[in-house]
């Protein structure tokens, strides 16, 4: 399959200046890039968003544009049933879930699969666009300090979860942006978007998203993955895959 463009991608997940522990889990592949948000306060939310992402990680592969949606549809629900077999395992685990925000390229183009409220930019033309929507329906308060949202859909084994699917259209030049709630919206788009357009590269870009977190009161755990899309003769080579958070703890393994 001849390439039309090339990715180069940095990622970064950090606990925050409050939690005790990351909730969150994140992968940054060559062809696949995820984030996943456990749900706080609920039994191993950390459990289930390692799950998720070492459950999607194997499908980061070269795939034809049109088999995009139904790859990551698949890899979606395959995750889902994961958590479930996961929780079903243990009773410490039931009732565990965790958002997720998926992205997997091929040609000129991108799908993206979404549920919860971890959240998807893309930066393009000096212009930030949230193209994902949160799946929420109020706030909850956490604690003295922190409002926590509540969720109307999120990944939870159940077998009528499913994700928002859709499909972008790719320009050298496109800067894309997934995150947990630890950055967005902690950190508010215009300041988003600043730091994204005067960032050279990404890993610079998440440098400073996880410094703007932090400066914010860092009120829960951050992740981040920024991707730019170039000319396919740009001369990148492909990065080795990471898994950042509780998936790369190992804390699902098994």
């Amino acid at each position: 399959m001849t390439a039309l463009f090339a990715l180069a991608a940095a990622a970064a997940s950090e606990t925050g200046l409050v939690r005790q522990n990351n909730e969150d889990a994140a992968y940054a592949g060559r062809w696949l890039f995820a984030v996943a948000d456990g749900l706080g306060g609920h039994a191993a939310g950390e459990v289930a968003s390692a799950a998720v992402i070492q459950t999607l990680r194997p499908h980061d592969a070269e795939v034809p544009p049109s088999a995009l949606l139904e790859v990551l549809g698949r890899a979606v629900a395959e995750a889902n049933r994961e958590v479930a077999r996961q929780a079903a395992e243990d009773p410490a685990r039931r009732g565990m879930g965790t958002t997720l925000t998926a992205m997997l390229f091929s040609g000129d183009r991108a799908a993206v699969a979404h549920i919860g409220d971890s959240r998807a930019f893309r930066l393009r033309d000096g212009q930030l666009r949230q193209i994902t929507e949160d799946h929420t329906i109020g706030k909850l308060v956490w604690d003295a300090d922190f409002l926590a949202p509540v969720l109307a859909r999120h990944l939870d084994g159940r077998p009528d979860r499913s994700a928002d699917l859709g499909v972008r259209d790719l320009r050298a030049g496109d800067r894309y942006l997934l995150c947990s709630d630890g950055l967005s919206p902690v950190v508010d788009d215009r300041t988003l978007r600043d730091a994204l357009t005067l960032a050279a590269n990404p890993a610079d870009a998440v440098c400073q998203l996880v410094a703007l977190a932090e400066d914010a009161g860092g009120p829960d755990n951050v992740t981040v993955v920024v991707i730019d899309v170039r000319a396919a003769d740009a001369g990148l080579s492909p990065a080795e895959p990471v898994m950042l958070g509780s998936a790369a703890a190992g804390i699902a393994a098994g």
